[in-house]
């Protein structure tokens, strides 16, 4: 067994569903930060949709994810972006340096060993810089929506291949940061109603 599950097969450029739903709060987050420089690491950047679109908005991208598939569609369709295959368990502070913004959207729930990824954003991050981290929503209504409804099973899904392995709420999210050292956590939630959204946004300053 290794130490993370394998990286996920992409096929294509093409944006994955979620961006349709946490692109405009991610944005948002973004343009209310007071950036000396627009330089940001995306950790799990998938087929390089996200880190081009920050590219194309004047940002200076690095972007790392353990897909070689995805890394290969990046480097090919998205040329402006320095894209090379990484790890949120791999030193990635002492290849690339540290950043003012960490971006890492649906990642953390796949993970076996979220401190180490938390310790690693956080490496990542100069002093005062702001990690902007997103995962599947989970909370009391929403959890108690999915039961009563009869659709737990199809929701954590255990027959998939990879998938999510973890499901977070504000809670213990926010415990995970704070453990790794950060000192303001705060969320947005993301698609539908705020009580059953599909996500979640930690901004998460160091």
């Amino acid at each position: 067994m290794t130490e993370e599950n394998h990286g996920f097969t992409y096929g294509s450029a093409d944006p994955s569903w979620d961006n349709a739903y946490l692109w405009n709060p991610v944005e948002k987050i973004l343009a209310e930060l007071d950036l000396g420089q627009r330089r940001l690491f995306e950790l799990g950047c998938g087929n390089g949709v996200s880190a081009n679109t920050l590219a194309g908005q004047g940002y200076s991208v690095t972007a790392v994810d353990t897909s070689e598939s995805g890394i290969a569609i990046a480097t090919k369709c998205f040329p402006s972006v320095k894209f090379a295959l990484g790890s949120a368990y791999d030193d990635l502070c002492a290849t690339y340096g540290s950043f003012p913004v960490v971006l890492s959207l649906e990642v953390v729930e796949h993970l076996f060993w979220p401190r180490r990824y938390a310790n690693t954003v956080f490496n990542l991050l100069e002093p005062g810089g702001t990690a902007i981290i997103s995962t599947p929503y989970h909370g009391y209504l929403k959890n108690l929506a999915i039961a009563v409804s009869g659709k737990f099973d199809s929701h954590v899904d255990p027959l998939a291949d990879g998938g999510h392995i973890k499901f977070w709420s504000e809670h213990t999210l926010g415990t995970l940061l704070s453990e790794a050292g950060f000192k303001s956590v705060k969320f947005v939630r993301a698609g539908r109603i705020p009580q059953l959204a599909k996500s979640m946004i930690a901004v998460a300053v160091k």
